[in-house]
């Protein structure tokens, strides 16, 4: 049975089918394709951007084998719909001894979607080596447990209850736990599932300091988007237990906002940074043509 599906018949996201997901398969030279997946429990029909992103690392991991994905930058120009497979056509833009760089054209339906700059490296020793420290916050136990379904994830918010809600008010900060199960020893797939949350709770950062408004809102009375994101990873990137997203939206304003974060683990090791562009504006009435569950 797929691990998307539960034993009642009812489509659920679980930790084993997104690893699923992000596999994706050659179709030629330089050229892959993946699955979109199943849509969420709010019927809503358009794919994570970044779960493209997750693809887009594992295709460019098996096309330069023996290099590791250092970064990405991912510019999302169209929504990808649940349904059609998605194209990764890669675009070698160097290929040398010490490191590589790729930029990926995401397409469904022959249109592109999504752009992804991929760069690569044979990591070395270290010459000098820092990190910023993890933030001294309550720990997991102490945190919030928040319903984003998915079997074989679990999250926890530190000082909010709801992220949704209009009501929850604060600074523009967010820190979110997340325990994985499975955790992958791929070191792509690994990437991929660290890259996967960086663009969950970033418009909700940015929105937290705002009475009356939260992404509960989001296409309904607030038109939302990621517009783009990108992911540094620190080498090495292995965990066990969990890990700490940290968020912070810097400016929000001329209907863009940009949020910063970082990812830690338990025991405070940084190992990815990362930061997102979202689109924040009024919904316009010419919207409504346009299924909720559709829009980008």
């Amino acid at each position: 049975m797929s691990t998307l599906t539960t034993d009642s018949e009812q489509a659920q996201w679980s930790v084993d089918g997104l690893l699923e997901l992000f596999e994706v398969q050659a179709d030629g030279t330089d050229r892959y394709t993946a699955e979109t997946g199943i849509a969420g429990q709010d019927e809503r029909q358009v794919v994570e951007g970044t779960q493209l992103v997750a693809q887009a690392i594992t295709a460019v991991a098996q096309r330069f084998p023996g290099k590791s994905v250092r970064s990405v930058q991912a510019v999302f120009v169209r929504a990808v719909m649940v349904g059609p497979p998605v194209e990764l056509v890669v675009d070698v833009v160097h290929e040398g001894r010490s490191t590589a760089t790729a930029i990926v054209a995401v397409q469904q339906n022959g249109r592109r979607c999504v752009s992804v700059t991929v760069l690569t490296d044979v990591p070395t020793e270290d010459v000098i080596r820092h990190h910023l420290p993890r933030p001294n916050v309550a720990p997991p136990a102490n945190a919030n447990i928040s319903e984003m379904p998915m079997a074989g994830r679990e999250l926890r918010l530190v000082d909010v209850v709801d992220v949704n809600s209009p009501d929850e008010v604060g600074s523009p900060e967010l820190y979110a736990w997340l325990h994985y199960d499975p955790i992958p020893t791929r070191d792509d797939l690994a990437k991929a599932l660290v890259a996967y949350f960086t663009g969950h709770l970033g418009i909700s950062t940015t929105m937290r300091p705002h009475e009356g408004i939260g992404t509960a809102q989001a296409h309904l009375t607030v038109s939302t988007a990621p517009m783009s994101i990108s992911v540094a990873f620190h080498e090495p990137v292995r965990w066990d237990g969990w890990l700490l997203y940290s968020h912070e939206s810097t400016q929000v304003g001329a209907g863009m906002s940009y949020v910063r974060g970082t990812v830690h683990t338990e025991q405070g090791e940084l190992i990815a940074s990362f930061a997102q562009e979202a689109l924040i504006r009024p919904l316009r009435t010419t919207d409504s043509a346009i299924d909720s569950r559709a829009r980008f």
